[in-house]
């Protein structure tokens, strides 16, 4: 196949531009006018002008629960306590008894603001046992039927239990209570994860997106993904994560990071630190918020990991969490350094000015979220007051010399790597001037943390994030270049078409 007549990116600072493409399989075989001869009678597929990128990866996405959440009552955007409860009502199943799932509702956002209780849901549903799934993932507002389902196992170490003034709990679990109650309590099969995931990989392939860093990290999220390769290739690259406390097991079964095929690998193992900014757990150098696992603890598992061969991702988002987890790296770099293992922070939402340069210099990668900054700057103005110069520190971080790579935190932010590169590069998704607009990145860098730099992470440097001879052929077609449209132009780019491993897997040519 040759694409011509477009600017291809290659992500490639030696050779940034090219003509076209050529493709002989699954692979880049060159630029056209230099290997395009080589090809027996290519299919040609006129680019029209348009801009051929890597595909995007998202490095940072909890891909089932994503998926699962398109089929769920979503309370993002509802402005208020009464906007939250009306679709619930409007959203209540049929038949007594069965489950309301949805998520995404922060009470933060609510005029006016107001705490969420089990008895403001049974008002509404009765005997319906609902779950909703706070914004940031680690609260859930529950009915009292859904309360009861649990028989009061609430309690576990790292959680808390929201109670009243009689000490009775009001409907609302933060951190591993939350956690737990999920994974014990709420009832999703197989079949219902799987069917959601197929239709999610065909929206993810419609955003641009070849390849996922998958940080839901529980076994059923890999049982997945195995079913569906079973049934046919993915058209997704999954590097899969496993949760920290696996890897003595992992290491005696001879797993290390890797294992797997192009498409379907395991990659790292996921740890917390502590809660987040929109629960209000986020650990604090004054002291406050929720620590999950402390800096020792850390060091210890980073230890057992690199036995194992595994890099670890790390969730810190107060200064305290992302300051214990940086010192915890720095005690443990003598093991995993010379390994040549790629550890990382994940979120690295609020940093002590003088931790900005510890991450180049330990060589930790800042996995982060763009459209984080944008959404959640009320919430980071409102908590963290006079500290916001190193929140979302993007061009901070980038400019000491650390490894930046983008992310959705779907379905805490909608899967849309194109809206994360605008928030990265604009500040802001709105009509607001941009947040601390120092800390913006160039849209080239931008580029950079959704394609180069999670390849890199991944181990994959030598075949995927770049458009050269050798690499897979994963590409992103769009409407225009984003490197030279006008800023005010970011938000209407558009996804033409996507291809993985020389196959399109979004919108095949001819294009209109």
């Amino acid at each position: 196949m040759i694409l011509e007549n477009g600017i291809v990116r290659t992500m490639e600072p030696s050779l940034p531009t090219a003509r076209g493409l050529a493709i002989a399989g699954e692979w880049i075989a060159g630029g056209v006018g230099t290997h395009e001869t080589a090809l027996a009678s290519p299919e040609r597929v006129d680019l029209g002008g348009r801009c051929a990128l890597p595909g995007f990866t998202d490095s940072h996405v909890h891909f089932p629960t994503w998926a699962m959440a398109q089929h769920e009552v979503r309370l993002e955007d509802a402005g208020s306590l009464d906007e939250a409860l009306a679709r619930v009502r409007a959203a209540l199943p049929a038949r007594p008894g069965t489950w309301l799932l949805g998520r995404g509702w922060r009470s933060g956002d609510w005029q006016p603001e107001v705490e969420p209780t089990k008895e403001l849901l049974d008002e509404v549903a009765g005997a319906t046992p609902i779950a909703l799934m706070a914004r940031d993932s680690h609260s859930v507002w529950l009915s009292s039927a859904a309360l009861d389902r649990a028989n009061g196992d609430l309690e576990v170490p790292g959680g808390v239990v929201e109670v009243d003034e009689h000490g009775e709990p009001t409907g609302v679990l933060r951190e591993e209570s939350c956690w737990h109650f999920r994974d014990a309590y709420i009832e999703t099969t197989d079949e219902e994860y799987v069917d959601a995931m197929r239709s999610a990989i065909k929206l993810a392939n419609s955003r641009g997106v070849t390849a996922v860093h998958d940080k839901d990290g529980w076994l059923g999220a890999l049982r997945f993904w195995q079913r569906l390769a079973s049934e046919r290739p993915l058209s997704l690259r999954v590097w899969q994560s496993l949760p920290a406390e696996k890897a003595d097991d992992l290491a005696g079964v001879g797993i290390a990071a890797g294992f797997g095929n192009p498409r379907l690998k395991l990659g790292y193992l996921k740890a917390f630190m502590d809660g987040t900014l929109g629960s209000q757990t986020a650990r604090m150098l004054d002291g406050t918020g929720v620590e999950i696992t402390s800096r020792d603890e850390l060091a210890e598992l980073i230890r057992h990991a690199a036995r194992a061969g595994f890099p670890i991702a790390v969730h810190a988002i107060g200064d305290r969490a992302n300051r214990d987890a940086l010192d915890a790296f720095e005690e443990t770099r003598s093991e995993w350094q010379p390994l040549g293992i790629r550890q990382r922070i994940e979120h690295a939402q609020l940093l002590a000015p003088e931790d900005v340069e510890r991450f180049g210099q330990l060589g930790v990668a800042a996995s982060v979220q763009f459209s984080h900054a944008p959404s959640d700057r009320d919430l980071a103005d409102r908590f963290w007051a006079g500290k916001t110069a190193c929140a979302y520190a993007f061009r901070s971080l980038w400019d000491s010399g650390a490894l930046l790579a983008n992310g959705s935190d779907a379905p805490i932010e909608e899967l849309d790597p194109l809206a994360g590169i605008c928030a990265g590069a604009l500040r802001t998704l709105d009509d607001r001037p941009a947040w601390h607009a120092e800390q913006a990145l160039t849209v080239e860098q931008a580029l950079q943390a959704s394609t180069v730099n999670p390849a890199w992470l991944a181990g994959d440097e030598r075949r995927r994030g770049k458009l050269l001879p050798g690499y897979y052929a994963d590409l992103v077609v769009l409407d225009r270049d984003p490197m030279v449209c006008p800023p005010s132009e970011l938000p209407d780019v558009q996804v033409v078409a996507t291809m993985l491993g020389g196959a399109w897997v979004h919108n095949p040519p001819p294009w209109d």
